[in-house]
């Protein structure tokens, strides 16, 4: 383990001298709890006194995806709420009689629905949020649900939709009463945060109409159209919480309170549901680049930097926050990094 510890402090040590990213927050363990961590680099290359932080705040980005919509999906399956496997019009009026009816929540999760790949929502229904969510429920399908694997932001919101119609509660509400405090992710919100918790977030892009970078407003551009709540993104977080999470998917009796899904919901989600096509694909979650899926570890990426990894099998999990979005938009560099360290984590 200290061998372990210490070329992962060098790798995201030289992640910041090489300006993949301002700075990281990182962690590994296990259901006990944390066996390492540290922190590396600064929260901003412009205030280069203020160090990165454990309790560092980040715009979690597509993470959001599994805090939010993933954990709430789930618990609506659990409860016997959600079928997976039936046509959405069986149970779903607003999408009844429209191309999107015939997918299955499944297809959704599986990135195999069919539906349009870019959500780009003020381009095609403008910003008001009911004719957004119209628009999208009633979109034509991209192509026939269930020939191919097509990741696409648009599944998670529908799932976020498909959420708030079965539950009766708007999604930043579903998943802090549901999931959230349950878990005692006490930091963990959508945005945008107030002031003062704005001043502990790490900031992202650009935002060219304010010529400030984004700090405490999500930059995924659909979660600022509709208030800062979507299931794509708009999710806020810190590493503790996230800890929180990934240690309860490897043992529920570690939750204060018991959240709305179990251990039914990850073995469900963290095997393959896409047979012969290709990505193979869990539910929301994917096999690590570089692993076989056979040996079950499970990643999930946010596009601001973050990402977070578990592996049933080896009882094991990990999270790398990173805010390389400050310096661009280029994967490539970050990729590098997060493989390396899936590797020196889990093999």
């Amino acid at each position: 383990m200290a061998d372990s510890t210490d070329r992962i402090k060098q790798l995201v040590a030289d992640g910041v001298r090489d300006k993949v990213y301002p700075g990281a927050v990182w962690a590994i363990g296990d259901a006990a709890g944390t066996k390492a961590g540290d922190t590396a680099g600064v929260l901003d290359p412009a205030e280069p006194g203020i160090p990165m932080r454990p309790d560092t705040v980040f715009d979690i980005a597509s993470l959001t995806k599994i805090l939010a919509v993933w954990s709430t999906i789930g618990a609506l399956w659990e409860d016997g709420t959600l079928p997976l496997d039936e046509p959405l019009e069986g149970f779903w009026t607003e999408v009844a009689g429209h191309p999107l009816g015939q997918v299955t929540a499944r297809q959704l999760l599986t990135h195999t629905a069919g539906v349009p790949l870019r959500a780009q929502l003020k381009n095609l229904y403008g910003t008001d949020p009911a004719a957004i969510r119209a628009g999208v429920l009633h979109e034509a399908l991209h192509r026939l649900p269930g020939e191919a694997v097509e990741y696409t932001d648009r599944a998670a919101l529908i799932l976020g939709y498909l959420a708030e119609y079965l539950s009766g509660q708007p999604l930043d509400q579903l998943a802090r009463t549901r999931i959230w405090q349950p878990l005692g992710m006490s930091h963990t919100r959508f945005g945008p945060l107030p002031t003062g918790l704005a001043a502990r977030c790490a900031p992202t892009e650009l935002d060219e109409n304010t010529g400030h970078h984004l700090k405490g407003t999500a930059h995924d551009f659909s979660a600022r159209l509709l208030g800062g709540v979507c299931g794509i993104a708009g999710t806020f977080s810190v590493l503790d919480d996230l800890t929180r999470f990934l240690r309860y998917m490897l043992d529920p009796t570690t939750a204060p309170a018991a959240p709305s899904f179990g251990p039914n919901w990850v073995e469900e989600s963290l095997s393959v549901h896409t047979g012969a096509l290709e990505p193979v694909r869990g539910l929301f979650w994917h096999p690590a680049p570089g692993t076989d899926p056979a040996d079950r570890t499970y990643v999930h990426y946010g596009f601001t930097g973050t990402g977070m990894w578990i592996s049933p099998k080896q009882g094991a999990w990990a999270v790398l926050l990173t805010n390389k979005l400050r310096y661009t938009r280029d994967r490539e560099p970050l990729t590098r990094v997060r493989n390396e360290f899936r590797s020196i984590v889990f093999g």
